[in-house]
Order: structure tokens, then C-alpha cells, then sequence
């Protein structure tokens, strides 16, 4: 099947359908719609070769990822964010281009991607609340679509983010209302945008209820189990234990609850657990009954949203920039239960 043999078959000319397919604002919604049906019962794939000589797009958008983030890799959360942003990129005909780049190298990476054409935009992942690579893509004139956000970024850009502050606010005035007041907060990477606005969120509620933090009760680092149980462990351990957790991860979370039975203690009866739940594809929070009570925001969905953001700022340029906010749930598990007096 090739586009005339399409463009045939649906009674439309070859660029009536071009333009359907290849996202044209001119193209009303009922014919795009119509055509996109149309490609897909008939197992119509295009050229790219063709369709970029036509378009003067590479039909590839781009992920560049520091060397030192190569768990990211692995991470079941870009997994999972990859899985939805590539379904809509395959559906828009583009491709996947991931990078590898030393630490020290992503300004060079970035210069050099401009310089050859070689993307037609660029995912950014894992902003620090001062990204230099924001104004960096908008110097370059890439198009781009940030998975977060940077606090202290002022210029407008396209981003896609969690509401990381209210959720955790939400999680911990959960607690409060439980009744507890020693409530342990085992954190992501607080140089990371994400964690500092769950940072804020935990302490804003907490002072609106007329408490102090407490620094012996807040970890910061790299989510993984062994963090969760080693965080969770130390405070454990301590004169003046923690009656509840927040955290930032399911991982960290397995490690946390893998604490809190070496201690001799229930989950749920003796010390309460919340985490952020990423919605991962491998990794479910129970099935009938939430495991953990969490605040959950699919990452999968964040990716398919972040993936069409971009696919239309490469469609319309000089498009104003798009931001969009996702607010979490807070699902109720069997994790949580009233402070023991």
C-alpha cells in the first residue's frame, strides 16, 4: 500500500492526504481522522525517506541522556515513559534517536544535533530547577518539550509536569489527619526540580499545621530500594522513630517497607507508607486493594502527552509555548492507618 493507492482507495488527492498524515492544521479534524482510520485498516506505512525529502523533517525526535544517568536506561520509569511517547511518534511516522553523552559533553551534543539536522525536536528529561539546557534549546531554535519543570527558568517554554506540591501536600495533611506527627520524608535527588517541589510540598503542611520539620526525619538521593530501606532503617533507629513515610518511589518504597518488617514492625498498623506512585507497566501497586496508599500520576501518560506536545510544535512553527500540569490521585491502600498512640 503507497499513498497514491491510499489517496485512491479513500477518493482524495495525494496531497489532501499527505497533509492529513502529516498533521496540517489546513486538513479539517473529520478528514484527518477519516484518513488516519483509513491508513491504519490498511496497514499504510510511508516512506520516511520519501516523506522527509518532501517535509524537510528528519522524522526523528531525540532523547539525549548524560552517561552518569545510564540507570535511566534501565529505569522502569523512562521504560515506561519511552513505551507512550514512541507509540505516538510511530503513529506520526517518526522515529526514536537516543544519545549517550558524557556529563561535561550535553551543551556539545545539543550544538552539534542543531548543526546536522539530525532531529526534528527534543525531549528533555530530568530538569534541575536551573537548567541550563532551556535557554540552550531556545538559542538553538530546536523544538522542545521538557518532561518537568524548572523553577527557576522565568523565559516561557513547552513543559509537561506533575503537580509534585500539591500531591505531597495532599499525602502528608493524609497523614496528619491520621494523626501522625513524626513523618519521615525519603526523597529523590533534591537538586532535581521534582523532589525540591515535593520537598516544599511535604514542609508547607506540616507548617500550616503548626509543625517544625525535622532534618533527622529527610533523606535525598537516588530512588532506588536499597536507598528506601537504608533511609528508612537509620531513622528507625533513632530515639524518636517516625510513626509514618512519604516517599518518593515505589522502588524506594519496597526498600522502605523492607525496613519496617526487619524492624519487627507492620506496614500499615505500626508505621504508615505513602509513595508516588509512577503507574509503571511492571511494577503495579497490588490489584483490587492499592498495596501502598500513593499518589499516582501515569508516567506512561505523561509520555504519550510530552510526545504530542512536541509533534505539534514541529508542525506549527512559531507555536506559543504549551504548558500542561497533571494532577495526581491519592489512592487510598492498605499502607496507611492511624498513628499508634
Amino acid at each position: 500500500m503507497n499513498l497514491k493507492q491510499l489517496s485512491a482507495h479513500l477518493k482524495l488527492s495525494q496531497t489532501t492526504v499527505s497533509r492529513a498524515l502529516n498533521g496540517y492544521p489546513e486538513v479539517s479534524e473529520a478528514t484527518r481522522q477519516r484518513v488516519m482510520k483509513a491508513a491504519r485498516d490498511l496497514q499504510y506505512s510511508p516512506n520516511l525517506r520519501a516523506k522527509s525529502l518532501a517535509t524537510g523533517r528528519t522524522q526523528a525526535i531525540g532523547h539525549v541522556l548524560p552517561i552518569s544517568k545510564q540507570h535511566e536506561m534501565v529505569n522502569p520509569i523512562f521504560g515506561d515513559f519511552i513505551s507512550g511517547a514512541g507509540q505516538t511518534y510511530s503513529r506520526a511516522g517518526y522515529e526514536i534517536v537516543i544519545s549517550l553523552v558524557g556529563d561535561d559533553d550535553e551543551e556539545a551534543a545539543y550544538r552539534n544535533i542543531r548543526m546536522r539536522g539530525s532531529v526534528d525536536g527534543i525531549i528533555v528529561h530530568g530538569p534541575r530547577m536551573k537548567d541550563p539546557r532551556i535557554p540552550l534549546l531556545k538559542e538553538l531554535g530546536l523544538p522542545f518539550v521538557v518532561h518537568g519543570r524548572a523553577s527557576q527558568i522565568d523565559t516561557p517554554y513547552s513543559w509537561l509536569d506533575t503537580n509534585n506540591l500539591r500531591a505531597f501536600t495532599r499525602a502528608t495533611e493524609f497523614l496528619l489527619d491520621l494523626g501522625h506527627r513524626r513523618i519521615g520524608l525519603v526523597n529523590g535527588l533534591e537538586f532535581m526540580d521534582f523532589a525540591h517541589r515535593r520537598r516544599e510540598g511535604y514542609t508547607a503542611a506540616l507548617t500550616a499545621r503548626g509543625l517544625t520539620a525535622d532534618p533527622a526525619l529527610m533523606r535525598s538521593g537516588e530512588m532506588t530500594e536499597i536507598y528506601g530501606f537504608r533511609s528508612a532503617q537509620e531513622m528507625l533507629a533513632g530515639s524518636d522513630t517516625p510513626t509514618a513515610f512519604l516517599v518518593s518511589s515505589m522502588i524506594a518504597a519496597l526498600g522502605v517497607r523492607r525496613a519496617i518488617h526487619d524492624a519487627g514492625l507492620e506496614m500499615g498498623r505500626d508505621v504508615s507508607v505513602i509513595t508516588h506512585d509512577d503507574d509503571l507497566g511492571y511494577l503495579r501497586n497490588g490489584h483490587d486493594v492499592p498495596i501502598f496508599t500513593a499518589t499516582r500520576s501515569s508516567v506512561r501518560a505523561a509520555g504519550t502527552g510530552a510526545a504530542e506536545m512536541l509533534l505539534k510544535l514541529i508542525r506549527e512553527p512559531g507555536h506559543a509555548p504549551l504548558p500542561q500540569m497533571m494532577e495526581a490521585e491519592l489512592i487510598i491502600g492498605t499502607s496507611t492507618g492511624p498513628a499508634r498512640r
